[in-house]
Formats: structure tokens, sequence, C-alpha cells
């Protein structure tokens, strides 16, 4: 390990709002601030949002911004990545944001059922060979079913059209509510702001001249999630 990224982890373990937990204290137990995110950790009553696959952060400080009477927090599991946004976050001192440093095999043992209001995925790993370890994979929704709201929504932006599709066919195999769907987001020329926000890889990939698609849909509980058949 470089002697730069010895130093941001060492700096990372001095933020409060960086959470590393050991995985091993959280296999099949629950964090102690599962259900008591936002009256223990935010204190406030403003919503919960997750960016899942957060890398740097930028969806999680965008919104942070945009909306400061909602919680953010970014999930990733490589603190090198989050490194980046864990000092935005202290250098601007932003109150309403935070990162947690796991694996989402592990998320569970973190939020509450109804704790969690929305739900960002964005750029993640297409995984073009290994559909089931896809962050919009069946075993995921059901994982992130335990603890979103009823009315709860999942974004989905990505530039793999691949993913896009396999994601987009199985919210209609299972009746999920799509509540927007594009195959080619700035194709719009009327794009929200929080639509606006970009990562690190959506710049690079938009360069390539790359289309960037997005899907936002509901969950509406937990249930057993069919997969699309085979050709995604």
């Amino acid at each position: 390990m470089g002697k730069k990224k010895i130093q941001r982890f060492a700096e990372i373990k001095t933020y409060r709002h960086v959470i590393e937990v050991e995985a091993l204290n959280v296999l099949n137990k629950d964090y102690e601030l599962k259900g008591k995110w936002q009256e223990n950790f935010f204190g406030n009553s403003g919503d919960i949002v997750l960016e899942i696959g957060c890398g740097k952060g930028e969806y999680t400080l965008g919104q942070a911004r945009m909306f400061p009477e909602k919680n953010f927090i970014g999930i990733d599991r490589k603190g090198a990545r989050i490194w980046r946004g864990a000092r935005t976050i202290h250098e601007e001192e932003i109150k309403n944001a935070a990162f947690l440093r796991t694996n989402v095999g592990l998320i569970t043992s973190y939020f509450a059922p109804n704790e969690v209001a929305e739900i960002w995925i964005t750029f993640p790993d297409p995984q073009p060979k290994k559909a089931v370890r896809r962050l919009t994979a069946p075993r995921f929704l059901q994982r992130y079913a335990q603890f979103l709201k009823f009315d709860g929504t999942i974004n989905l932006k990505t530039d793999s059209l691949e993913l896009h599709e396999f994601t987009k066919e199985l919210v209609k195999i299972n009746n999920l509510e799509i509540l927007e769907c594009t195959d080619n987001l700035y194709a719009n020329e009327n794009i929200s702001p929080v639509l606006n926000i970009k990562t690190t890889y959506e710049n690079m990939f938009l360069k390539e001249g790359k289309p960037i698609t997005y899907l936002k849909f509901r969950l509406n509980g937990t249930k057993d999630y069919k997969a699309p058949e085979s050709k995604y």
C-alpha cells in the first residue's frame, strides 16, 4: 500500500462522518445506529437517502448541498474512494452528509425497516458476465426492501445500456412501478438539477460520447423478486 493511501486511510478514521466497522462486528448483527440514524447521528427527522457504491460521493455531496432538510449517506467498501468526499464534508462543514464504509451485502445490519426514503445507484460496475452481482439484481432488491419505505424510490443512473435494460425488465416482470425512464438522459433539455449532478465516471463516459441512461422505480414492499431472462 502506497504512502498516500495509508495517509488517507488514517485521515478518514479521524472523521466523525465516516463510519467504519469490522465486517465480523455486523455479520448477522445490528449496528448500534440501526433505526437511530436520524435521532442519534444527524440529530433531526429529515429523510435518509443512500448512495450505494458511492465512489467519491459526488451524488451524496451534491444532494446534501441541494436539500439541507434531508440526510445523505454514501456507501462504498473502498476507503480510498470515500476519502475525497469525506474531506469535502469536513472542509465545507456539511452537516447532513456522511459515509459508511461497508460491503453492500451487509447493508441490512445498518438500516431498520422504513428507515430509508430513497436509494441512488450511480454508475456501478455493470457486471456484464455476472448478472447476479449487479446492484439491481433480485438479491440486492430484497435487501433494499427490508429498510426502504413502502413509497420509497430507487434511482439507477448508468452508461451501461445492458444494465439499464436488465433493470427495466426486472422492474416490469415484478410489476413494480416505473416513475421515470430514459435511455438518453441528456437528450432532454429540461433536466432536473439533481440529475445534472455528475460523477467522475459520468464525466469520463460523456467525453467518450456514451449516452447516459436513467431509471427511477418503486419496490412497493418486501417480496421475492424474479430475475430477467438470461439474455441480460
